[in-house]
């Protein structure tokens, strides 16, 4: 034990001073190099960044490289994106050259991968039932580290890609089938919603999430009948409780759905699954047994559609007659106001982008951030997603622990 001699003796040798203070060092901010090639598969019109975060990003120190036309189908010219700051370039090779990172909306094509430079960054979707084998085994040859913008989750958990999707296309669906009903296409002839005095229109939506919340909304918007079935009790709930108002919900059971479906103007498919095909709850006989001039919009038909009637259409060709019922069925339905989707894609991608340039890098951001590490799955040309591994028998490792050892 010191004595008080002993602790004079450190007061005077100046054991005590004041010691510098120790700061961590900050990270050094990194300079990305951003390209935004023009998207090329069939009806895709969105594009990834507006202008508006463009030159966000560019005022932060990024450089953006766009494709001459890349804005043409939302309406944003080569003008608005060179006003704020983006480089416009001719062809797509010099897109990809000259970028560390490349944006896109639709998942590239083969021909696409082959501009690739070796260890790029992708952000894109991955829509992998329409992807061959060969997809996955070019981007893995090419060391690139691919992010899928659909598996991203936010803070809370949620996937703020599909949400925002889902909402333009649960929204859409419904002005979409009151379209479908007037005489104009041969409809019905009858107005979606109603008026003081004529029994309103009858909307079924086969699906509580954010499709079925959202066509839900703008159907009682419109003033008509809404009837929900979902196969999730607590998913019905949680629709009761966003609504803020009691409407018809029901668990999936065919005699009951069926007996509405008969009675229906307009039915829409929201069903959606975390992987495979969509569960097809309504047969033909149930197609079959509704009204002639009835509107079918399957939002679910990117996933298989959950009408047994339903095929693929485009935006050329739309629609069908089967058994007199009007079947709409295009899988990209967020491109038909494409305008509207940019801007909700350009608002999730924009912070991502920041962010990778403040922490001084994608890897340390990755680390940092477990909602966009989500969305890898493939990191310096290995597949990083278990799923994708069994689906392809290739070899997969965990993406945590990857970088835990980096």
């Amino acid at each position: 034990m010191k004595t008080s001699r002993d602790i004079l003796q450190s007061l005077a040798k100046g054991a005590f001073k004041p010691q510098e203070e120790m700061l961590e060092v900050a990270r050094k901010k990194g300079k990305l190099k951003i390209g935004i090639p023009k998207e090329i598969s069939f009806q895709e019109n969105r594009v990834s960044l507006v202008p508006d975060d463009v030159a966000l990003l560019i005022n932060n120190g990024h450089h953006v490289v766009v494709e001459t036309g890349v804005g043409n189908s939302s309406k944003f010219q080569d003008r608005d994106y060179s006003e704020a700051g983006a480089e416009i370039l001719l062809t797509a090779v010099e897109v990809y050259k000259q970028s560390e990172i490349i944006l896109k909306v639709a998942p590239p094509s083969l021909e696409e991968i082959d501009l690739m430079q070796h260890k790029q960054t992708l952000f894109s979707t991955l829509q992998l039932p329409a992807q061959p084998e060969s997809f996955l085994k070019k981007l893995i040859d090419k060391k690139v580290t691919a992010i899928a913008f659909e598996w991203i989750r936010d803070d809370d958990g949620v996937y703020p890609v599909i949400r925002s999707m889902g909402e333009i296309a649960g929204a859409s669906a419904i002005l979409i089938a009151a379209e479908y009903l007037s005489n104009v296409n041969n409809g019905l002839g009858a107005m979606l919603g109603g008026i003081s005095g004529v029994a309103p229109t009858e909307v079924v939506i086969i699906g509580a999430g954010t499709v079925g919340e959202f066509a839900a909304r703008a159907a009682l918007g419109l003033g008509a009948t809404v009837k929900v079935f979902d196969n999730s009790v607590y998913r019905l709930r949680r629709l009761q409780s966003s609504l803020g108002a009691r409407i018809f919900t029901s668990i999936i059971q065919p005699k009951v759905l069926g007996k509405h479906l008969k009675s229906a103007d307009v039915a829409i498919g929201a069903l959606r699954t975390s992987g495979g095909r969509t569960p097809c709850v309504v047969t033909e006989e149930m197609v079959a047994a509704m009204k002639q001039g009835t509107v079918i919009v399957d939002v679910s038909i990117d996933q298989g559609g959950c009408f047994e009637t339903s095929k693929v259409t485009s935006h050329t060709n739309p629609v069908f007659l089967k058994h007199g019922v009007i079947h709409y069925c295009i899988p990209n339905i967020a491109s038909r106001v494409s305008r509207t989707a940019s801007y909700a894609l350009s608002t999730i991608f924009a912070p991502i982008l920041s962010n990778i340039g403040d922490e001084g890098g994608l890897q340390n951001m990755l680390r940092e951030n477990a909602g966009v590490r989500h969305g890898v799955y493939i990191y310096q040309g290995i597949l990083t997603n278990k799923y994708l591994g069994e689906s392809f028998n290739l070899p997969s490792n965990d993406i945590d622990l990857f970088l835990s050892a980096m």
